[in-house]
């Protein structure tokens, strides 16, 4: 649900969205502990809340940072500290009158890369939270590594997403 909510047409795109959303509080309640429906659960409330507007996000950012602090209790290495990465884009992402921390997305982007170090998508949040804390030698290296690790091939759509994201940044940058 969260890979086709995050890529259909504009107007079937939440009611994908909150489909997995609640086919992942479905899970975490048939099994809670395990970490796919947290994680999935609190990806698809990400989702909305990204692509729907202020109220989305506020109406879901305590309940995704929780299932993501779940997630990291049970088990912290989930997909490729995928849990650790999405706590450090929500931290990104939240105005800090709301609890969110560049340095905190920082700190939890980093742990994520050392459950993979060649993440794509953990490399490019990470330049972006830098950019944000004006340390844009080091985001520019971020970048640079984004286009530099090659594609796994369980995650090859979403790196070709973040190599092209990468690749037109440095670019920009360099006019």
């Amino acid at each position: 649900m969260y890979w086709l909510g995050s890529r259909d047409v504009e107007s079937a795109r939440r009611a994908v969205l909150e489909r997995g959303v609640a086919a992942g509080r479905q899970a975490a309640g048939l099994e809670p502990n395990r970490p796919e429906g947290h994680f999935w659960t609190a990806a698809n409330m990400g989702a909305l809340a990204e692509s729907f507007g202020l109220r989305q996000g506020l109406r879901y950012r305590g309940a995704i940072k929780d299932e993501l602090e779940a997630v990291l209790r049970i088990d912290p290495g989930f997909q490729d500290g995928s849990a650790d990465r999405a706590l450090g884009r929500w931290y990104y992402k939240v105005p800090g009158l709301f609890g969110g921390s560049k340095k905190k997305s920082e700190e939890h982007l980093r742990k994520s890369l050392t459950y993979f170090a060649d993440s794509t998508v953990s490399h490019f949040f990470l330049a972006e939270t830098l950019f944000e804390l004006d340390r844009d030698a080091e985001a520019i290296a971020e970048l640079e590594k984004v286009l530099a690790v090659p594609s796994h091939p369980d995650w090859g759509p979403e790196d070709q997403d973040y190599k092209q994201q990468a690749a037109a940044r440095l670019k920009s940058l360099r006019r």
